[in-house]
């Protein structure tokens, strides 16, 4: 992912504000950009990939220590910021994205001690690597469930310009590995599907032309644990007829506590003329009890051809009138009187 900072002092805040660190959910590794990349630091003698992410538990009042590690693949030495933040979802997508380091955390980025010499920046030598060491301490009032955020390593170089409106930005790097902390207690998986709705678009020429629709739907994770939904989209028309039937798919999400994501569905031969009910179920493998579905309704009507059918229906009527009126008004004319011969 790239950030932005301002050549230009002007427009500063403004310009990072929308700067934001995304990092696929299908991703099944540490985040790495073939140059540099940051992992959890391995075991004496293990791969530098034995760990994907940070995986952590403590009850409230503890405190975890481990380390993250930053390698530097490239020929040239590198300075990087190192950070900690929360994680939170796209709303559009639903993608797992880290905060930039101009939004301050409110979660588990806050219990995060990174030591002090990286209070400024961590210099890294060309083809070497830098361990970083920090500490989780839990507050005493942090609530039960998951809290999900991620190490941040961001390149302290500017990699290019780009052009803002009026005003030049430089574009710098960042990559982070992800932290899931649990805290024990009581937990609970929750999962709706909300706001369903479609959107559709009619072909100039009905039933010769496919119809095309856009399913879209929210999904809101209201429980206090990381799920990994499944999705279903099924449609039934008049009298129960399938007209849509996709089976349950593994979205590739991991949807945190907490937040709520809006995902689409195309439908590119969706109904022309029909009453259809469309469904949205959604469930996790990891958690068989959860289960949510809602639904929305919709009429198809080939609005062309209706169209179509009513202008040819109105200038039918339209001829009907007029030759109703011309018969209306050969039946007023007076009829001639008969001629009278005079006989003189």
């Amino acid at each position: 992912m790239r950030t932005r900072t301002p050549l230009y002092g002007l427009l500063v805040s403004l310009l990072l504000l929308g700067a934001g660190l995304f990092l696929p959910a299908s991703a099944a590794r540490a985040a790495d950009n073939g140059t540099w990349g940051v992992f959890p630091t391995p075991p004496a003698g293990a791969a530098m990939t034995d760990r994907a992410y940070f995986f952590h538990q403590g009850a409230a009042g503890t405190t975890v220590a481990d380390s993250a590690t930053i390698i530097n693949s490239s020929d040239r030495e590198l300075t990087f910021q190192v950070f900690a933040t929360d994680a939170m979802n796209t709303p559009s997508g639903g993608a797992f994205a880290l905060l930039p380091v101009e939004t301050k955390p409110r979660d588990v980025g806050t219990w995060i001690a990174l030591p002090p010499e990286t209070a400024g920046t961590v210099t890294v030598p060309a083809k070497g690597r830098k361990d970083v060491p920090f500490t989780v301490k839990v507050p005493a009032d942090a609530t039960p469930g998951d809290h999900v955020g991620g190490i941040v390593v961001l390149n302290t170089a500017v990699e290019g310009v780009q052009k803002d409106g009026k005003v030049q930005v430089g574009v710098k790097r960042s990559v982070g590995a992800r932290l899931y902390f649990r805290v024990p207690g009581p937990v609970a998986a929750g999962l709706s599907v909300e706001d369903v709705r479609v959107s559709r678009s009619t072909p100039l020429l009905p039933w010769i032309q496919d119809a095309r629709a856009t399913v879209t739907y929210a999904l809101v994770n209201r429980g206090n644990v990381v799920v990994e939904p499944r999705v279903t989209v099924s449609a039934e028309g008049l009298f129960g007829r399938e007209v849509l039937d996709r089976p349950a798919r593994e979205l590739k999400l991991v949807l945190l506590p907490g937040q709520r994501v809006e995902l689409t569905e195309a439908w590119p031969d969706a109904p022309q003329s029909d009453w259809v009910t469309v469904r949205v179920a959604a469930d996790a493998a990891a958690h068989p009890d959860l289960a949510t579905a809602s639904e929305a309704e919709f009429v198809a009507v080939p609005w062309p051809a209706v169209g179509a059918l009513l202008v040819l229906a109105g200038a039918g009527t339209g001829l009907w009138v007029l030759r109703r009126r011309g018969a209306a008004r050969d039946a007023e004319l007076p009829t001639p009187a008969p001629a009278v011969a005079r006989v003189h």
